[in-house]
């Protein structure tokens, strides 16, 4: 199982507490190491996070800043976790363009976890859907110049094109958007909304995808199954 989720809301559920916006950063955090232990718990193969965008750079300095640091020391900082944990982790998106700080935060993240063989959790970083593809067929493009370029073709170019196309997609914070996630996996996957903002989630709301998601009859272009 394949599950990918975009985390809204730390902002609103900081503002609602009159906090800064780095406290719900930072409590949206906690949270996901929660979401992570129980899909590990559970077996799920892959967790996709949709960590920060594309899009992000936009926001205040102040609050990219934080979101870099972040991943500079607090990501590395839970290599205990990881381990414990048997979690891998992987990257999507294109972390050439940020500070050099968190390049190596997240490289010594990889390195360091690339032999657990338990939940893959796939951070999503200065990633966009748009741009993903975009660098998928360049690659192509490069590789078989004056060639017809395939869906097959752009689908092994994707960052991780090992990884198969998520089965579903949540969005917290009562949201509709896709927002510019995973738009070529995404051609399949089915799609849910929960109210609760990212810092209030917990084991149910990842029980109420799993049992959404078995409610769901995916006939990927085909008919149902009788």
């Amino acid at each position: 199982m394949h599950i990918g989720l975009i985390m809204d809301g730390n902002g609103s559920w900081a503002a609602k507490r009159s906090l800064p916006r780095a406290a719900g950063h930072l409590e949206g955090l906690k949270v996901c190491k929660r979401i992570v232990k129980y899909a590990s718990q559970l077996g799920i193969e892959y967790l996709t996070l949709y960590v920060f965008s594309t899009e992000n750079w936009k926001r205040p300095d102040q609050e990219v800043g934080y979101l870099m640091n972040l991943l500079a020391k607090k990501l590395p900082g839970e290599m205990d976790f990881y381990v414990q944990n048997n979690i891998r982790i992987r990257v999507r998106g294109d972390i050439s363009s940020l500070p050099e700080d968190a390049q190596k935060g997240i490289q010594y993240t990889l390195d360091k976890t690339a032999s657990c063989t338990g939940t893959t959790v796939v951070l999503c970083i200065n990633y966009g859907g748009q741009d993903e593809i975009s660098r998928a067929a360049t690659r192509c493009a490069l590789e078989k110049p004056n060639a017809k370029i395939t869906v097959e073709d752009i689908s092994a170019h994707l960052d991780n094109p090992d990884i198969p196309a998520p089965d579903m997609i949540a969005r917290s914070a009562g949201e509709h958007r896709l927002s510019n996630f995973m738009l070529w996996d995404s051609a399949y996957a089915e799609f849910l909304s929960i109210e609760a903002l990212w810092p209030d989630w917990d084991k149910k709301e990842i029980d109420l995808i799993i049992e959404e998601l078995g409610k769901r009859t995916r006939k990927f272009g085909g008919l149902a199954h009788a």
